[in-house]
């Protein structure tokens, strides 16, 4: 109902409001929300005994789900300025609420067994790739015939392959790989959070030039309504950058699950709606790594019993080097930053 108070609004004027609501609001919920967690949280999240040891110093006692402040305000954000009646919105409403759904699960079952492995891998891949397929089958039907099987890639505009029916499959994996990708960054403080903040930035661009009729002048291909995924994104880079404010060192709360899996699906759906799946990969370089880090030292260690790297993900590999967890997360950011430099030449 709130978006007929906003529908004859401009898209720009949306999306600068959809950042400052959830910045704001996120900036002044967080300290009681905290307090809250604390509350029922005596001894916090589960730090992993396999990691690094000063975490177990350092963030112990540290409360969790966190995400649940950036959902939230995401939401209502997103109900206010965004045409909700639009296939994509919906859908970003959908992912955000199962995915968040699951990772509240996970974490809470973690603090209340005091166990850093709580949901079982199979459940959670289960309802992440549910949900994912549900919504694949629907962007790809909200996306008009000729282009919602096609696979663009960046840089080259005329080249374009169409999947055909492995193009759901396809999208059931960017969704659902991105999540688990983001989750796997979610290990240092203000790492994730901020991370985010410059891919939703970045895709909300995108998605704004996608919407535009003229948007084949910009390198983009035309999708009816994808300004409305600007707002969308927007909204949850302002709720990002106002987590950040508690999530910077020494972190005040954790993200855990609720977030980093919502968010990460949510992150790979986008590119999944712009068409700009390849992108995603070059502007999320930095969770490409921490996902083929873990993969890497996960079969290297099955063939030969040692470790490839001596700690994984790879932001622990840094850490074991001597490198401070500022100095990690910085030039992460940094070159996550340097990344989207590179994909941003694509509206060249």
């Amino acid at each position: 109902m709130f978006t007929f108070l906003f529908g004859d609004i401009s898209i720009i004027t949306r999306i600068v409001l959809a950042f400052s609501t959830t910045l704001l609001l996120t900036l002044i919920l967080g300290a009681p929300l905290i307090s809250l967690l604390h509350k029922y949280q005596k001894l916090g999240q589960p730090i992993r005994e396999d990691g690094p040891q000063s975490h177990l110093k350092t963030k112990k006692g540290t409360p969790t789900m966190g995400g649940l402040l950036i959902l939230g305000t995401s939401i209502l954000s997103i109900v206010l300025y965004a045409n909700i009646q639009y296939h994509f919105v919906w859908v970003s409403l959908l992912i955000l609420v199962m995915y968040g759904m699951t990772g509240f699960v996970d974490d809470y079952w973690k603090v209340k067994r005091q166990n850093s492995n709580a949901m079982t891998a199979k459940m959670k891949l289960f309802l992440q790739f549910l949900t994912a397929l549900i919504a694949a089958s629907i962007i790809t039907a909200a996306t008009p015939r000729g282009i919602n099987t096609v696979l663009m890639f960046p840089f080259f505009k005329e080249w374009l392959l169409n999947l055909s029916w492995l193009y759901i499959p396809f999208a059931v994996v960017v969704i659902s790989g991105t999540s688990n990708a983001v989750n796997l960054s979610d290990g240092l403080d203000g790492l994730a959070s901020g991370l985010l903040i410059i891919a939703f930035l970045f895709f909300g661009v995108i998605a704004y030039y996608c919407g535009l009729h003229d948007a084949i002048n910009y390198n983009m291909i035309f999708i009816p309504r994808c300004g409305e995924v600007a707002v969308v994104c927007a909204a949850v880079a302002g709720s990002c950058l106002g987590f950040l404010y508690y999530n910077k060192p020494k972190a005040r709360v954790f993200m855990g699950d609720t977030g980093s899996l919502s968010l990460g699906a949510l992150l790979g759906a986008v590119a999944v709606m712009t068409k700009h799946e390849v992108l995603l990969a070059i502007v999320g370089g930095v969770f490409v790594a921490e996902t083929l880090s873990v993969m890497i030292q996960v079969l290297y260690f099955k063939k030969t019993g040692k470790r490839f790297f001596r700690m994984a993900p790879i932001h622990h590999h840094f850490e074991q080097l001597g490198w401070s967890e500022k100095r990690v997360v910085l030039s992460f950011w940094t070159t996550a930053l340097i990344l989207t430099g590179i994909g941003s030449l694509v509206f060249m």
